[in-house]
C-alpha cells in the first residue's frame, strides 16, 4: 500500500494545475447560494467558531452577488439561528453545551446576524433560516430553484468541511451543476479546508476562482434576455 506525505494543499494545487476530471461547467440559469455567512463564523477573534481563509472573502461574496443580480439570477443567504430552547437543533446539539456551541445560535443574537461587511437586498434576495448542514435539507431551496429553473448552484461561505460540503453534496444529488467559490470558503483550520476543496473538486464540483465565476456570469444572458 503506498502512503504520500502531500499536504492537503499540495493535493488540492496539483489538481487544480493537472485536473483528472470533466468540468460540469455552467448551465443557463445560475443560483448563487451563500452558507452561513454570518457572525458566529465570520467575526474572527469575536467568536471562537469564527475562521478566515481569506482576508477579502466578504468583499469577494459581495462582487458575486452584485453580478448575480445584475442578471437577475437567484442569489440566496442562509444562516443558523434556534430558538431559545435548542429544542429545534435535535441530535446536532447534544454534542456540546458550551457557550459557543451550535444550539446557542439563538434567533436575534449577535452571533446569528450576517457579517455587516455583506450588502444583503432584503428586497430581491431569497433568506434561509437553515438548522442543520445543507441548505437544502427541509428548507424550500429546491422548490424556488425549480420555480425559477435554476441549473448551476455556485456556493460560498462556511465551513468548508461542514455545511459548504454538505450543500454542495445536496446540490449534485439534486442535479444541478455544482461550483464552488474558492477564495469564498472557509474552514476553521487549513488541513480540512483544503482536504474538502480537494475532495469535492474530484467528486462533487467544479473549485473555481471568483475570476472565473464572474467571467462566465457576465458572458451569460440575464433572466429575460
Amino acid at each position: 500500500m503506498q502512503t504520500s506525505n502531500k499536504t492537503a494543499r499540495q493535493l488540492f494545487e496539483e489538481f487544480k494545475a493537472n485536473p483528472t476530471r470533466k468540468r460540469f461547467g455552467f448551465g443557463r440559469m445560475p443560483a448563487l447560494i451563500n452558507v452561513d455567512p454570518q457572525k458566529a463564523y465570520t467575526s474572527v477573534g469575536e467568536f471562537a467558531t469564527a475562521y478566515e481563509t481569506d482576508p477579502k472573502q466578504m468583499e469577494y461574496t459581495n462582487q458575486l452577488a452584485e453580478a448575480f443580480r445584475a442578471k437577475g439570477f437567484p442569489v440566496v443567504w442562509t444562516y443558523v439561528a434556534y430558538m431559545d430552547s435548542g429544542e429545534d437543533c435535535g441530535i446536532w446539539g447534544t454534542r456540546s453545551n458550551t457557550p459557543d456551541s451550535l444550539q446557542n445560535i439563538k434567533v436575534g443574537s449577535a452571533r446569528s446576524e450576517f457579517d455587516p461587511r455583506l450588502v444583503i437586498d432584503p428586497k430581491r434576495d431569497i433568506i434561509v433560516n437553515k438548522r442543520m448542514a445543507s441548505a437544502f435539507f427541509e428548507t424550500n431551496l429546491s422548490s424556488i430553484f425549480t420555480f425559477h429553473g435554476v441549473d448551476t448552484v455556485i456556493v460560498t461561505g462556511g465551513s468548508t468541511s461542514g455545511c459548504v460540503r454538505a450543500t454542495v453534496v445536496d446540490s449534485l444529488q439534486r442535479s444541478f451543476r455544482t461550483i464552488v467559490a474558492e477564495e469564498c470558503v472557509a474552514d476553521k483550520h487549513e488541513s480540512p479546508h483544503f482536504a474538502n476543496l480537494y475532495d469535492m473538486a474530484v467528486k462533487y464540483a467544479d473549485v473555481l476562482s471568483v475570476h472565473e465565476i464572474l467571467e462566465s456570469i457576465a458572458k451569460m444572458p440575464g433572466k429575460d434576455a
